[in-house]
């Protein structure tokens, strides 16, 4: 892939600041970490500070320097960690209550530029017709080129009712687009159903946030309400992901109680966890357990889950748990391959100005201890957006961003060609098609839909029309040994 996002944190414009990774948002005991003091690389750092103070062409602010320096320190490990300050932090935690000020928009920087990742449903950019790939190079009258992420998000927010003008350049427009859009305060819903036919129910599931396993038992309730259930569609196309306990909590809805849901590996014994379908492990604060308000057949019912490469983090630990435990058939196409635990560290306890860091400190692995990093969910059945391909626009994954994790041992391994055959697939990374892409999308869980009338038909015992076989495309990695 020619572009590259740096800098990728999945923030929706307003307030969100990392929503889509899974956050394990907990107090950290700091450890003895003591060891040799490397003088040599100290000495440089501080020669280095003393030549910005003695001759950058302005005068500098010491504080400046200093979180400058942490936050390249952070951003230099992977596309996830940083560094946050008080405002970032604050973001952080609005942003997993569902709620915040702007346009609706995920976005991240491509050498340089803002790239949209996803319009989040019913917002002001999804209504405008803002689509995942757009290269926003203009907000208002200011270039976004050498623009930071947080200069293009800040430049993006505004009281509601304000107005504000994009400019956007597309694949297969010969000209940039310009968007008005008026900012609204964002209320992310994170959880719509309805019944698609009698005894066939859809529930999307846009971002995994604190209410989402409150929101989904209402959802279920309502539906058994109209009548019992012959088939359940879950859809997480482009639910970039969130809350872990929320993962775990959707999860145990479906699974048998005890279930392993997910995993996680890393250097120290915190982050070597299992997470199963418990209370224990998805309740957050003192209250009834939710899911003990499902209806029994819930856990029984025939499901298809939805999944596109925007499906990242929390929604890839949903679909691998479903997948790993044969609850569900996934069915779509190759997903994101976040995966990756993120654990906010406090680094100065104010209330008026708090900090703290966001460190990557383990991976995630499936049931069957497969790993999502760098690698995604590959589907059941591979079936792209239309019957002629996905739709033009770019596309990006984990294991195309700039530093991003990779297990040692994918290293060592003989990379297989992928395969594309009826009833189980491995869709590649990449366009899969030399032929024209569609253009034209369609609302998720429409009429025109093409994926979930797949599921429907899957869910009936109908032919699924799964994506043809294709030459010259780019591989995808084997899946990891079990742990």
């Amino acid at each position: 892939m020619s572009g590259r996002l740096r800098n990728f944190g999945l923030i929706g414009v307003g307030a969100i600041a990392g929503v889509a990774i899974s956050l394990a948002i907990s107090a950290y005991a700091f450890r003895d970490t003591r060891g040799p003091i490397p003088l040599e690389e100290i000495r440089q750092f501080t020669d280095v500070f003393g030549a910005i103070k003695a001759n950058y062409v302005e005068p500098v602010d010491d504080k400046k320097l200093i979180q400058e320096a942490i936050s390249g320190m952070l951003t230099g490990l992977d596309p996830h960690s940083a560094f946050l300050d008080a405002e970032a932090f604050k973001d952080l935690q609005v942003g997993t209550q569902g709620e915040f000020g702007g346009l609706g928009i995920e976005v991240g920087t491509e050498d340089g530029a803002v790239r949209v990742i996803a319009p989040i449903d019913d917002t002001p950019a999804a209504r405008a017709g803002i689509k995942s790939g757009d290269l926003i190079i203009k907000i208002d009258d200011k270039l976004t080129r050498g623009m930071t992420l947080p200069e293009a998000v800040k430049l993006m927010r505004g009281k509601k009712g304000t107005s504000i003008v994009l400019t956007i350049a597309r694949k297969g427009e010969t000209k940039p687009l310009e968007f008005k859009l008026v900012r609204d305060v964002i209320r992310v819903q994170s959880v719509r159903a309805r019944m698609i036919e009698p005894g066939y129910g859809f529930i999307r599931i846009s971002q995994f946030q604190e209410r989402t396993v409150e929101d989904l038992v209402r959802h279920v309730n309502d539906l058994y309400k109209q009548g019992p259930l012959k088939g359940l569609v879950l859809d997480l196309r482009n639910d970039p992901g969130g809350l872990l306990h929320a993962a775990v909590g959707v999860s145990a809805a479906f699974l048998p109680p005890k279930s392993l849901v997910v995993s996680t590996d890393g250097r120290t014994e915190d982050a070597r966890r299992r997470f199963i379908a418990s209370p224990e492990d998805y309740v957050r604060t003192r209250g009834d357990d939710v899911i003990g308000k499902l209806p029994r057949e819930i856990k029984n019912v025939p499901m298809v889950v939805l999944v596109n490469n925007a499906s990242a983090s929390a929604s890839e630990i949903v679909a691998g748990a479903l997948q790993d435990h044969k609850r569900a058939t996934v069915i779509g196409t190759q997903t994101f391959g976040k995966g990756s635990v993120q654990t906010i560290i406090p680094i100065r306890v104010d209330g008026d100005n708090p900090a703290a860091i966001k460190l990557t400190t383990a991976r995630y692995y499936t049931p069957n201890g497969r790993s999502i990093q760098a690698k995604g969910i590959a589907p059941d059945l591979l079936v792209e957006d239309t019957p002629e391909g996905n739709f033009a626009g770019f596309s990006v994954r984990e294991a195309d961003l700039v530093r991003h994790l990779e297990d040692k041992a994918d290293a060592q391994k003989p990379v297989k060609p992928a395969q594309t055959a009826p009833g189980a697939s491995t869709p590649p990374h990449g366009t899969p098609s030399e032929a024209p892409a569609p253009a034209r999308r369609y609302e998720f869980g429409s009429a025109d839909d093409f994926q979930l009338k797949q599921a429907m038909n899957h869910l009936k015992g109908l032919p699924v029309e799964v994506a043809k076989t294709r030459e010259n495309v780019a591989t995808a990695k084997d899946a990891a040994p079990k742990k």
